[in-house]
């Protein structure tokens, strides 16, 4: 408004590119910045001011450095230019240190180094948002994934162009089993590059998101995917004495019923894993449909292989109590 009654008057014209900086407007500020220097004074400490603080909040620090240093020289007691020196220096060191602290394995202390220097220029979105990404790859290697996943959307929220920070993301979602939110940042991400290995990423979240639709026979058992065949048989026999039908004879019917499907869901998961054709196709994601038929999925007796196991019938009982020398007291 007041450009409109003083068209040509340098200090209005200067208050508005300063103001656009500050708003992220950065090509705008700089071309009046740029426009008074050519034209009107090749040594307008202001317009020299405006551009160093449009640089230094597109992380441009050097070149940022060289015009607070150019304006402090014109105008000793430039106090905006004094100040935001003094920031840029401040910014640049504590993220330096907090590099130099994480390549020596001292996560912790980047960490905490990190974070201080997010209080340092809120406005600087650029850094910011690296620095968010830094502290979110320390986070990752504390196992601290919710904070990293957290730290990651801070990053992309100040620049959402940011690759890096949506990889590490996704990353974090795989790891804490999110693979809905995965796949929806390896689709950005890969809509954004093509890749072949953006293309890999994506596919395998995929087929994780895909294999976690299905039942988790490694869960109903309580066994890691690394389980060994022992493991998995010790597992086994555990949970199917835990749920056999004859344990909860004395139940309520709705208890009975209960027991009954995680018996037989006990046997499913025992009959793929304890296969090794099968579980390397549950492994590799395979469809329930496409291992039905003999063999298959659907051909899982839970009685069979308990009688396998220990001898006697599947859910008929057991003369003179369990087999094996178990036998359960019910209160």
């Amino acid at each position: 408004q007041c450009l409109q009654k003083c068209p040509a008057c340098i200090k209005f014209k200067l208050k508005k590119a300063e103001a656009l900086g500050l708003l992220g407007r950065y090509q705008e500020a700089q071309e009046i910045a740029n426009d008074i220097l050519q034209r009107e004074d090749s040594m307008n400490s202001d317009a020299l001011y405006v551009r160093g603080l449009c640089l230094y909040y597109e992380d441009m620090v050097d070149k940022a450095f060289q015009h607070f240093q150019q304006v402090l020289r014109l105008a000793p007691d430039h106090g905006k230019a004094k100040e935001i020196y003094k920031k840029a220096k401040a910014l640049k060191a504590k993220k330096e240190e907090g590099n130099t602290e994480f390549r020596l394995g001292n996560v912790q202390k980047a960490h905490d180094l990190y974070t201080e220097a997010l209080e340092i220029d809120p406005l600087n979105k650029f850094t910011n948002s690296k620095l968010y990404f830094n502290r979110a790859t320390v986070s990752s290697k504390l196992n601290r994934m919710d904070d990293a996943i957290s730290d990651c959307s801070n990053a992309i929220e100040l620049d959402d162009t940011y690759i890096k920070a949506y990889l590490r993301r996704a990353k974090c979602y795989m790891d804490t089993e999110q693979y809905e939110e995965a796949v929806r940042d390896y689709e950005k991400i890969f809509k954004t590059d093509k890749s072949r290995e953006h293309k890999r990423l994506l596919q395998e979240a995929k087929l994780e998101l895909k294999k976690s639709k299905r039942k988790d026979y490694y869960k109903i058992l309580g066994v890691n995917k690394s389980a060994s065949m022992e493991e998995i048989k010790k597992a086994y026999r555990k949970r199917a004495l835990i749920h056999h039908p004859d344990r909860h004879s004395h139940d309520t019917p709705d208890k009975q019923k209960e027991e009954e499907r995680k018996f037989k869901e006990v046997g499913e998961a025992y009959g793929v894993l304890s296969d090794t054709r099968k579980k390397d196709r549950y492994d590799s994601g395979a469809d329930l449909d496409d291992l039905e038929g003999p063999g298959g999925f659907d051909h899982v007796d839970p009685n069979v292989i308990f009688q396998t196991f220990f001898g006697g019938g599947g859910g008929g009982g057991f003369p003179g109590g369990f087999p094996g020398g178990f036998s359960f007291q019910f209160g």
